[in-house]
């Protein structure tokens, strides 16, 4: 009779035990994805129109430009019974939202199915965005329309209020991010660039062009700066070997890094690599750091 019981509780044990190690992955497993961000308004349940959401992503970005502040939308058919609090945070911390240590990022998430929303506000902005506003906007602006099915209407009215109260607060401006890449150039050292100087002299026109774009492109991530530094290769290049005689610029020109292990070499890995950087800057959206600040509003209908 003791040995049975002794197994029995032996078992519960080991069941107690298996159940709390698999549990929380199943769990983890059961959490609903995070889409990839990839635009400022995305909907997953097929409920806005094109042209719906061509218009609320020209007011976002609109703001994004005056403010610098981002704003996204996320419209997802279920949470799958995680509540829509915890969801919008890790929507939030994976999106990253807001400019770094700005954190001037707002997520509006809607669940349809589940008939649940939610504001999610950086740490920067609340600010402009309180919870009572929030929760404002959602009672009186959003969850109304929602009722009567107009999905469409509720969006853009919440867009619209959360976007008339970032204006409303003062933020860094956006142009500090270009002034800081311009310190950035103005900071390296004489000798760095007299070295980069010399090379461009040596290189050939093209190469000295290609250099120029991929520096530019290093210290800034500017599409500017990248051709101003091609344009500038290509000046300091010519202008470089018009003070050497012709041989030397001749023989310098062929022997300087090599042309054919410069071209092949550098030139085809900096092809590969500028279709990603064509890619990023060709109308996509990214999160610029930000962090959830845990405020916001709730709601359901």
């Amino acid at each position: 009779m003791t040995s049975s019981r002794l197994w029995h509780g032996l078992c519960l044990c080991m069941t107690l035990l298996v159940g709390s190690l698999v549990a929380p992955g199943l769990a983890l497993a059961a959490e609903t994805a995070v889409p990839k961000l990839e635009r400022r308004v995305t909907d997953q349940t097929g409920t806005l129109d094109a042209a719906s959401i061509v218009r609320l992503e020209a007011d976002i970005q609109a703001l994004e430009t005056e403010k610098g502040a981002q704003i996204a939308v996320l419209m997802v058919p279920t949470t799958d019974g995680e509540p829509i609090e915890q969801y919008a945070v890790r929507v939030f911390e994976a999106w990253k939202l807001g400019r770094q240590k700005t954190d001037d990022g707002v997520l509006f998430v809607i669940a349809k199915n589940d008939r649940t929303l939610r504001i999610e506000v950086g740490y920067g902005l609340e600010g402009a965005v309180t919870d009572a506003q929030a929760s404002r906007i959602i009672r009186e602006q959003v969850t109304p329309r929602f009722r009567e099915g107009d999905f469409t209407g509720g969006v853009e009215a919440g867009v619209n209020a959360l976007i008339g109260l970032v204006k409303g607060e003062a933020l860094p401006p956006v142009e500090k991010a270009k002034a800081n890449a311009a310190e950035t150039v103005r900071g390296i050292p004489t000798g760095i660039l007299f070295g980069a100087g010399l090379v461009l002299v040596i290189l050939p026109v093209w190469a000295a062009a290609l250099l120029g774009a991929v520096a530019g492109f290093m210290f800034t991530g500017s599409l500017l700066f990248v051709l101003l530094g091609g344009v500038l290769g290509v000046i300091c290049s010519v202008v470089g070997k018009g003070f050497l005689p012709g041989g030397a610029a001749r023989t310098m020109s062929r022997r300087g890094l090599g042309r054919g292990g410069f071209g092949g070499g550098f030139g085809g890995g900096f092809g590969g690599g500028g279709g990603g950087f064509g890619g990023g800057g060709g109308g996509g959206f990214s999160g610029g750091g930000g962090r959830s600040g845990g405020g916001g509003a709730s709601g359901s209908w």
